[in-house]
């Protein structure tokens, strides 16, 4: 069984590799600079609102020498806009235009404007925390199992504990990024934010295993081997990591399906990645452990 985990996993990085390949991470206004423009049609009176055609809304923008405007309808009656940065000005002017072609009443619920080295900069500052983030991971895991040498060493717990996040965070956004592709949309700081919530969530679950498999080492020594105890481990906190997964995942499900649209891709990108951070320290996180100790004693015969 645990060998068909391991090869689960490996198709589902490949997967999600071949799929940010094909597909990507489009990036949004946060980190390449750009505006942003929700709007909303307002009927006058009791009737059906209709919102404006592709056309119609690229005609008014060519208005003003931008191009490549990014359309997306949102519910019934409204459109999320993403175009290049425009000053105070020119902002006025296309929701005036927009008005005008409009025979119902344009409301703006939300603008935004990054400007590109602003854009570039958040970046650099997300990557770098990312990177952080997974350094620190590993050095508090090897030293919160500092006392244990036998029979795997400390320092190894948060490599393999690393392993795992990349295994999370790469399925994760392999998923997402088709999703995203098909939604035609672009990810923000949200993502990011996900992403890191999702590197603390699955590191816990993963620690939660990994000091269950300390306390057996320390309280059995050696009257079980270290392949039993790991699996004694995973059993006794079996329950208690999927009921806290799946309380956790049912409340993002409810945000998802009756929440706003504009925390929907946050919420998914956690839902996807807790579901794949809770598979991953039962199925892959602690086995490896066992998998190491194993390597190292064939290497030695």
């Amino acid at each position: 069984m645990q060998k068909v985990f391991y090869i689960l996993s490996i198709i589902l990085i490949i997967i999600s590799i071949a799929a940010l390949i094909v597909f990507g991470l489009p990036l949004g206004i946060d980190f390449k600079g750009g505006s942003l423009m929700e709007i909303k049609f307002l009927p006058d009176q009791a009737e059906e609102v209709k919102v404006l055609g592709r056309a119609e809304v690229e005609s008014v923008f060519k208005e003003f020498n931008i191009e490549n405007v990014n359309i997306q309808k949102i519910g019934e009656n409204a459109l999320l806009l993403r175009f290049n940065e425009v000053d105070e000005q020119t902002h006025n002017s296309i929701l005036n235009s927009l008005n005008n072609k409009s025979s119902f009443t344009v409301q703006e619920d939300r603008f935004d404007s990054v400007g590109p080295v602003i854009g570039k900069e958040t970046m650099r500052k997300s990557i770098k925390a990312v990177i952080i983030i997974m350094i620190a991971i590993v050095l508090y895991v090897t030293w919160a199992f500092r006392k244990l040498s036998f029979p795997i060493k400390s320092w190894k717990y948060g490599i393999i504990a690393l392993g795992t996040l990349f295994h999370d965070v790469v399925i994760t956004a392999g998923v997402f990024s088709v999703y995203l592709y098909f939604k035609d949309a672009d990810i923000g700081v949200p993502f990011i934010a996900a992403i890191l919530t999702i590197l603390g969530y699955s590191v816990n679950d993963t620690i939660v295993v990994f000091d269950r498999v300390r306390e057996n080492l320390l309280k059995l020594g050696t009257r079980l081997s270290f392949n039993k105890t790991i699996v004694k481990s995973i059993k006794e906190t079996l329950t208690r990591s999927i009921n806290t997964s799946l309380t956790t995942l049912l409340v993002l499900l409810a945000i998802f399906f009756f929440g706003g649209t504009t925390i929907q891709d946050f919420v998914l990108v956690l839902i996807v990645g807790i579901f794949i951070g809770t598979y991953s320290s039962i199925a892959i996180a602690a086995p490896l452990l066992g998998t190491w100790v194993n390597w190292r004693e064939k290497a030695r015969r």
